[in-house]
């Protein structure tokens, strides 16, 4: 699948509510994959199954399904496709003053509201809550519109009094920068996911951003926390970590179709992102390789 421009999500609350609900079953929500971006703040869960997910510059890799919560205007790809083999997946999506711009500032809302504005750098739930919480969001479907906003407002303060949670991007983050950055941003993003298994140069893509090649390195390391090396890495050992858990092809195939050129480079950068190597990592999941 081909990334395109940049793309802003316009959402629409469901009828007589005053946010989106949607449940997908599965290999239902495969639009989702494209690189966006929307003003709404979106609760994810995936029931089962596997795959990338990509929020912002953070890259990686989930098992037995998954539950994060974006925060407004944080550039994502959806997580499921015909490859993820989740059972569903539950969407929901509200904007920051969904109730008034006051809201927040109410004392009982003081804990959830910090919730909210640490999501600005995307959050991933652990295994203990997500299992606490599965049922209430695979039901919130059949609820009342008004039986839905109590509901939320109960999970989000579930989530946040837990401490079962990730911070996914550290430090500040593009998505506080100007239009023409995230714009600029996501179009280099959309070259890495359609061209990481290729060779890149730092020339062709500081081309793209129309910038000299030290002005792009300097560029990306202030917006994303990262060299553009790490990152590129990053999401090749990413998608290297998902053929090893679902695929049956050999350590040395998986290396070149996820990009790397050289054996003993892709075992040593493997092993400093995960602490494992290749074979390691794959006897672990040796359960669900297919």
């Amino acid at each position: 699948m081909k990334h395109q421009n940049p793309a802003f999500e316009a959402i629409k609350p469901n009828i007589g509510s005053s946010f989106t609900l949607l449940k997908f079953m599965r290999d239902e929500n495969i639009k989702s994959q494209f690189w966006h971006y929307h003003p709404e703040i979106e609760l994810v869960f995936v029931c089962g199954g596997s795959g990338k997910r990509q929020i912002g510059s953070s890259i990686s890799y989930f098992k037995n399904g998954d539950l994060i919560l974006i925060g407004s205007n944080l550039p994502h790809c959806g997580m499921t496709n015909e490859n993820t083999h989740n059972e569903y997946e539950v969407v929901i999506q509200f904007r920051p003053d969904v109730l008034g711009e006051q809201f927040w500032d109410a004392p009982e809302m003081q804990r959830v509201s910090a919730l909210l504005n640490t999501a600005k750098s995307g959050l991933v739930f652990g295994e203990e809550i997500k299992k606490k919480l599965a049922v209430k969001l695979r039901d919130l479907i059949e609820l009342s519109p008004l039986q839905q906003l109590l509901s939320l407002f109960d999970i989000l303060n579930e989530l946040a009094s837990t401490k079962d949670v990730e911070v996914l991007n550290a430090g500040t983050y593009f998505l506080h920068t100007q239009v023409e950055d995230n714009e600029r941003i996501n179009l280099i993003f959309n070259y890495v996911k359609d061209h990481f298994r290729e060779q890149m140069t730092l020339q062709e893509v500081s081309g793209l951003a129309n910038m000299t090649v030290p002005s792009f390195c300097r560029y990306f390391k202030k917006i994303t926390n990262k060299t553009f090396t790490q990152f590129v890495n990053e999401y090749r050992v990413i998608h290297s970590m998902k053929l090893l858990a679902e695929q049956p092809l050999s350590i040395t195939d998986i290396c070149f179709e996820s990009g790397f050129n050289n054996f003993s480079y892709f075992n040593k950068t493997f092993k400093e992102y995960t602490g494992k190597s290749p074979s390691q990592y794959r006897k672990e999941f040796s359960n669900i390789i297919e």
